[in-house]
């Protein structure tokens, strides 16, 4: 179980009663028009967390459900998620935020110490971000948090950025 504070957010280890919070996420047009894809409803959220709880329990981490601590709301997603690219197994962080919520450094605050938490406790050496080319913002963020542009991909017909990052190798004593 993963549980994680920084000043503005807490962030844990996704639950199956997230559906509920989560839906004003992705049953939000502003949040879907980054996906390309329709606002969810109650039946896509639903099946959505449990793709990412099953990935969980194969992969011992996953993505976390990110609650503002001033509301004590549900505003968004941050995590992990093991995935093919390429030919390659990587790890992607991710991110997703209520439109209400954006522009305020949250996804940021958030994609760092779950890249601190990658590198440090799970030991991960390499994240990745796959960002649908056009979504400026996301960009932004995957660069605030020390991700770099390595290559432009095309996924099932999507031109995506691959960004990445490795974990800095220790220093010499």
């Amino acid at each position: 179980m993963v549980e994680i504070e920084t000043p503005r957010l807490r962030l844990r280890t996704m639950r199956a009663g997230d559906a509920e919070g989560l839906l004003r996420v992705f049953g939000d047009p502003k949040v879907m028009a980054a996906f390309g894809e329709a606002p969810f409803d109650r039946a896509q959220m639903d099946r959505w967390v449990r793709r990412n709880l099953d990935h969980q329990d194969r992969h011992g981490y996953g993505l976390c459900t990110v609650i503002f601590k001033a509301e004590d709301r549900v505003i968004g997603d941050c995590g992990l998620t093991r995935m093919d690219l390429a030919g390659a197994t990587e790890v992607e962080l991710g991110y997703d935020f209520c439109s209400d919520y954006w522009n305020r450094g949250l996804a940021t605050e958030a994609a760092t110490v779950v890249r601190d938490h990658a590198f440090g406790a799970l030991g991960l050496a390499r994240l990745v971000g796959l960002i649908r080319q056009g979504n400026e913002a996301s960009r932004r963020v995957a660069e605030k948090v020390g991700l770099r542009h390595e290559a432009d991909l095309t996924e099932h017909g999507v031109d995506y950025w691959l960004y990445a990052i490795a974990r800095a190798a220790p220093r010499e004593p």
